[in-house]
């Protein structure tokens, strides 16, 4: 008899323990079927303390070996874990005899569960959340993944670059994928109240009328960080500058000093929110020793980690993702349009399938700190466009990225790996 959707078990898999994106795309799924499933993580963390918080069954895999094998690694570091892998294999396979499904949610978690799959015969799976590129992942790694993809029996991804990353890797323009943009619920947004914005710049030490510009992302280098900081720094300089001719009577003075009333434009803060994970902590220290060779240790924030990410984002004037290689999906971007902020982004990857350069935020291309400047300046100057920009922003994310429907796409893939291993003909949905 076939399983079916509402009675499957499914063993959900996934790398790590920290809560990325990929992390947070797969919590409302495993809440939903958490009644006869469970989720492997092959890395402790805080993801397990919220998913176990959530009522939802988890086993830890843990291996500090198999971890150490980054997207990048070489060969040989993959070539000294490769008996820890095998043991992780093997452990996975056990515990999937006990379930119907295995879901793969990241990459790494992709390469053991389908190996695991060769010894118990569960269909499979894979939700991409990655680009599969040499931006992100070394050839080692992306020859692996291309072998392997045939062995998935549905790949769901999360945005139409994610899906001609994969197909361009495996040379199979035709692969079937399913389109699944990461849903996010809205009412943590909607409930952040003004009294929120005060006590937390209060913390910090932002005036309650500072124009504050936040990045939510971990401290990472193709994250971008850098690159906001150096375009916040041209902004203050091309201001600095901009007082000193209206002091000292320079260019496009015309000798009217005395009746001159220029515009006061409020101070510009940044907040970083956000930890160094990965090993990337070396980036940390060259940020923070940046800021403060540059003076700007009163109004640069590094606040570290942190849960309430509506409240936080509700202490800002606009939201700022900076990445310098494409992003998958960019979930900080439908975050901010969702806290009713204007945003702005690197034009590239998965964002620009989510904003629509000056009708839902601003698009400014990745890397490029004097664009990035000169788009702060245009909505610091513009209060009624920030406003405009953030009030579509909200309304398209609501309407587009509903967790509903994210839901409901993930169901039918799952309904669908089930029905092909069951030898059952299914009606296929719309795939990009």
């Amino acid at each position: 008899m076939p399983i079916t959707m509402t009675r499957a078990r499914i063993l959900f898999v996934d790398q790590s323990g920290e809560l990325g994106g990929g992390e947070l795309a797969l919590l409302p799924v495993a809440v939903r079927h958490r009644e006869r499933s469970a989720v492997v993580l092959l890395q402790d963390g805080p993801f397990r303390e919220k998913l176990e918080a959530a009522g939802v069954t988890v086993h830890l895999l843990a291996d500090a070996r198999v971890s150490s094998v980054r997207k990048t690694g070489a060969v040989i570091l993959a070539l000294r874990a490769s008996f820890p892998v095998l043991r992780q294999i093997r452990a996975l396979a056990r515990l999937a005899r006990g379930y119907d499904l295995i879901y793969l949610n990241t990459q790494k978690a992709f390469v053991l569960g389908t190996l695991a799959k060769l010894f118990v015969r569960r269909p499979v799976v894979w939700f991409l959340h990655d680009i599969l590129s040499r931006d992100h992942f070394g050839p080692f790694q992306l020859h692996v993944v291309r072998m392997l993809t045939p062995l998935a029996n549905v790949t769901i991804v999360n945005s139409e670059a994610v899906a001609d990353a994969l197909r361009t890797l495996t040379a199979r323009h035709n692969l079937p994928l399913e389109l699944a943009y990461n849903g996010i619920d809205p009412v943590p947004f909607d409930l952040t109240v003004n009294t929120q914005r005060r006590a937390l710049r209060a913390a910090i030490g932002v005036p309650t009328d500072a124009w504050c510009v936040g990045q939510f992302s971990r401290l990472a280098h193709w994250k971008g960080q850098h690159v906001l900081l150096e375009a916040v720094a041209q902004l203050l300089l091309g201001e600095h500058g901009a007082l000193q001719r209206r002091a000292f009577g320079g260019v496009g003075d015309r000798g009217n000093r005395s009746t001159e009333r220029p515009t006061r434009l409020p101070e510009v803060h940044v907040v970083l929110v956000g930890a160094a994970l990965f090993g990337e902590d070396a980036y940390e220290a060259e940020l923070r020793e940046w800021v403060a060779r540059h003076g700007l240790q009163s109004r640069v924030h590094f606040v570290g980690f942190q849960h309430d990410i509506p409240g936080w984002m509700a202490a800002m004037d606009v939201i700022v993702h900076a990445s310098v290689a494409p992003e998958p999906f960019g979930r900080v971007v439908v975050e901010g349009m969702l806290a009713g902020k204007p945003v702005i982004a690197a034009r590239a990857g998965g964002v620009t399938e989510i904003i629509d350069d000056h009708m839902t935020g601003l698009l400014t291309p990745p890397g490029d700190a004097p664009a990035l400047s000169r788009a702060l300046e245009n909505l610091r100057r513009d209060p009624e466009m920030a406003r405009e920009l953030a009030l579509q922003g909200r309304e398209v994310a609501r309407s587009r990225f509903s967790e509903t429907a994210y839901l409901d796409v993930v169901d039918t893939a799952i309904g669908r790996a089930l029905e092909s291993a069951s030898g059952k003909a299914s009606a296929v949905p719309e795939q990009v």
